[in-house]
């Protein structure tokens, strides 16, 4: 405002309010807030402390951004005071390994112990009603564990049903998942701090304390999952929002036709197939994995896709040891033309890490070579001996083995012991030895991943599964295109599409395997002639 005093008067003008903050922490504020313009609205200094005067010049104004300084200068300026954004304590790395468990998913940080307090009151004010979260604890041995419920919190007093609900804890890198058991509840929406199936209990009587019930709504070990420490450092809650799934589309790593066409023609493909090497009439697969990985399974599945129906043939199951003590070859009978189809496959006792127990490798070694035949029975204790043979003529290439498959059970990778690791290297050196091809068949896929249980066709969208192959083509060292995920028939009763042409599909793979095998061995033959 200007007061005029005529023609060669002093002009006299109110001074304009200038800005304290400085213009490198106005700018990083802004960075903070986005593409925005900041425009003074109060200044303390100028207009007065009385609230009555903050709200006449600042309500009704939308977004405003507060800043106050204190007396402590440091040279020119003064210090800024304001109150810092709320960080996320979990890592990046483990962030993406969640989310990519979960699918095509956002994380927004909605509470935080160590900033809001471990009451269950602020715990449910701030988490209460935003659909589906996560929960991450950390604890004093560095043990970062938590799980995940697609339900709202709200206080209802109502024991939840959440199939999707799964507790984890990482295993160095990755985390392995816990399912809710069949037949219970996922937890209990009461006032308290959260809770997994009225078992888990976090922020448990608003101290920094996870406690275990021992219920059995959730198979934990507590040692396994957070060492046995209860106390807790930090625990944030997430709220999980789901991205579009147009985007999530673009981003799948490996091509599959799911259609019924698809599944005929593998199966053409498969009776049709004849050995490269006329001396052999049916290619020979040879299954090795832990106990427990789905050797007999795969077998059992296979079989029930040319059946027709669902068979159990092969004895399979989830014992402590394995339930094969034989050595045994399983052909496959097509139904519909009533011949046995042209591969047979070799089923072994499983692998366990302790010595003296399992299958052997040096009776690996003979079963590769062709020296074991059909119901051989294993001594864990004394490998097969070579004066055990029947004849002492060479194994024919009809007998040796022409493709390995390693079956291992995605839902284990990351416990995978160093001794057992260490194993299955000692076998993979022996089957290069024989210029053997290998593949490995990364079983039960849909109880690694919920995603994937709810829908095996997002198998090739699941980023949790992507990063699962990787890491079995780490551990085992085989190249991430021989790593085949796959679901086994376990508890259905009738034949599923999908099953059917992941499964065809890894038993076309091992086929073209076999006959890369008996290409190279046809051409060491005619070397020698």
């Amino acid at each position: 405002m200007y007061q005029s005093f005529g023609l060669g008067s002093q002009v006299s003008m109110v001074a304009p309010i200038t800005c304290k903050l400085p213009d490198e922490k106005s700018k990083r504020l802004r960075a903070l807030l986005g593409n925005v313009k900041l425009s003074l609205l109060y200044k303390a200094s100028v207009h007065g402390y009385q609230a009555s005067v903050f709200h006449q010049r600042c309500d009704r104004q939308g977004p405003t951004l507060l800043v106050a300084y204190n007396h402590q200068s440091f040279g020119l300026g003064s210090q800024v005071s304001m109150v810092a954004p709320i960080t996320c304590k979990l890592p990046d790395e483990k962030s993406k390994r969640l989310r990519a468990l979960l699918g095509n998913v956002k994380l927004s940080l909605l509470y935080k112990a160590s900033v809001h307090g471990y009451q269950a009151s602020v715990f449910h004010q701030r988490c209460d009603r935003q659909g589906p979260t996560l929960l991450v604890a950390y604890n004093r041995s560095g043990y970062i564990f938590g799980g995940y419920t697609s339900v709202d919190y709200a206080r209802s007093g109502q024991h939840i049903i959440d199939r999707e609900a799964f507790l984890f804890s990482f295993q160095g890198k990755i985390p392995v998942c816990i399912k809710v058991n069949s037949g219970h509840y996922a937890r209990l929406d009461d006032a308290g701090g959260p809770n997994f199936g009225q078992q888990l209990y976090f922020c448990y009587k608003n101290q920094p304390v996870v406690l275990n019930h021992r219920g059995n709504a959730f198979s934990v070990n507590t040692a396994t999952m957070y060492g046995n420490d209860t106390q807790l450092t930090e625990c944030e809650v997430y709220k999980v929002k789901q991205i579009p799934q147009s985007s999530a589309i673009n981003k799948q790593w490996r091509n599959v036709l799911w259609t019924a066409n698809r599944r005929a023609q593998l199966m053409g493909l498969i009776r049709n197939y004849k050995p490269l090497m006329t001396s052999v009439s049916r290619v020979r697969i040879l299954m090795i994995g832990p106990v427990g990985a789905g050797k007999s399974s795969f077998f059992n599945s296979i079989n029930s896709i040319f059946m027709g129906r669902i068979t159990s043939k092969a004895m399979s199951g989830s014992a402590g040891t394995s339930l094969t003590t034989q050595f045994r070859t399983y052909p496959v009978v097509d139904h519909h033309e009533g011949r046995p189809l042209p591969f047979v496959l070799c089923d072994t006792m499983g692998l366990e890490e302790q010595s003296g127990a399992g299958l052997d490798i040096e009776d690996i070694s003979s079963i590769l070579q062709g020296h074991i035949s059909d119901r051989y029975k294993f001594n864990p204790i004394a490998p097969f001996q070579h004066n055990e043979r029947k004849a002492s003529r060479p194994a024919s290439l009809q007998e040796k083995i022409h493709c390995v498959v390693y079956v291992i059970d995605s839902t284990r990778i990351s416990l995978m012991s160093d001794k057992l690791e260490e194993k299955l290297a000692s076998i993979r050196r022996r089957v290069n030895l024989l210029s053997i091809p290998q593949i490995v068949l990364m079983t039960k896929v849909d109880e690694a991943c919920p995603r994937v249980e709810e829908n095996l066709q997002s198998l090739y969208v699941s980023s949790y599964i992507k990063l699962k192959v990787q890491e079995v083509s780490s551990r085992l060292g085989v190249p991430v295109s021989c790593v085949l995920p796959v679901k086994n028939y376990s508890q259905e009763l009738e034949l599923e599409l999908n099953c059917d042409v992941l499964l065809l599909t890894a038993l076309q793979h091992m086929l073209n395997f076999a006959d890369d095998y008996l290409d190279d061995a046809g051409r060491v033959e005619y070397d020698f002639l």
